[in-house]
């Protein structure tokens, strides 16, 4: 393997890897990120379940990665991670046609959206980007840990850095919502899960790892106003002033970030997907295809007791024991 550096891409990271027998579930795979990864690995032999909401622009994903890849052995299903009744449903459909999942790939999700709730009930970003991503993992555990050198992925975001979980009021029940704040508390509650479920699930075999992709042109943006944006430029310049007080370095991305194409953006999802010198690294938080450590990282977000503390909670929400 080629080495790895902030701007590789997919194909830097997968070279002439060969995935043939690897079973992979990506969420979000209709567009952006979540296609690409798809690509990446179909293209290197890999069975891959292409999860999405909408299944016109899923079928337009899988005609656009067969036409560059014409054996691509690629499998468009339904999910909506908002409506977990359409979770259980897909984890029932992937059971039933897959006897394991070597790797699944938790890349989905909602960014900054005005305030709403899921077919549930939940604050919509932290119950699509993370309670729906627990639900599932939690239905698809038996068929990961069944599988060959199995891994989880889950995006995350340095949005984590915004906010630490709200474990007392995660709906914005008693607290003002602010598009921002939910999204890095959601983004902090991808992390906190892939630390916990690498601490339950590891002496198992399953290694778990969160993903910060970087800025990347995609869907997931749909969302963003003029306002919203001036607010995390704001928000980016502050982080960097207080590291600059402190003598600390400054978090990657404290300066406005380049936008990174999905080939890149996705590099990191990719890597954490297959590299073997990974192995001894789960529960880690990735980025720019290392692994991160100091500023890049929130101390809450390393926290173990929060880390746990978090999965009962949602447990409790999503009314799935899981692990």
């Amino acid at each position: 393997m080629a080495e790895l550096h902030p701007e590789s891409t997919t194909d830097d990271v997968l070279g002439d890897t060969d995935l043939s027998g690897r079973r992979v579930v990506v969420t979000g795979a209709s567009s952006g990120l979540g296609e690409e990864t798809a690509r990446a690995m179909a293209s290197r032999g890999a069975t891959v379940v292409m999860a999405a909401r909408s299944a016109d622009k899923n079928a337009a994903a899988v005609e656009r990665i067969r036409a560059g890849a014409p054996d691509a052995d690629v499998h468009p299903r339904e999910l909506d991670l908002a409506d977990l009744a359409s979770v259980r449903r897909f984890a029932d459909g992937v059971s039933s046609d897959l006897d394991a999942v070597d790797v699944l790939v938790n890349n989905a999700g909602v960014m900054v959206c005005p305030f709403g709730h899921t077919a549930d009930g939940f604050e919509m970003q932290f119950g699509t980007n993370h309670l729906g991503h627990f639900l599932l993992t939690s239905l698809l555990a038996d068929a990961v840990l069944a599988g060959n050198e199995p891994r989880v992925v889950t995006l995350s975001s340095a949005a984590h850095l915004i906010s630490d979980v709200d474990l007392d009021d995660p709906n914005f029940v008693s607290g003002d919502y602010d598009a921002w704040i939910s999204y890095g508390r959601s983004k902090s509650a991808n992390a906190l899960f892939a630390l916990e479920l690498a601490r339950r699930l590891g002496d198992q075999g399953l290694r778990s790892y969160s993903v910060h992709p970087g800025m990347v042109a995609t869907e997931l943006a749909r969302h963003m106003t003029e306002d919203l944006m001036a607010q995390m430029i704001s928000r980016i310049s502050e982080r960097a002033e207080q590291a600059a007080a402190s003598g600390e370095d400054a978090p990657t991305g404290s300066d406005m970030p380049a936008m990174r194409t999905p080939a890149v953006g996705a590099a990191t999802q990719v890597w954490a997907a297959v590299a073997p010198e990974l192995a001894d690294h789960t529960g880690a938080y990735l980025l720019d295809c290392h692994v991160g450590a100091g500023a890049d990282v929130a101390p809450y977000v390393q926290d173990a007791d929060r880390a746990a503390a978090l999965w009962s909670l949602s447990e409790d929400m999503v009314g799935q024991s899981f692990g």
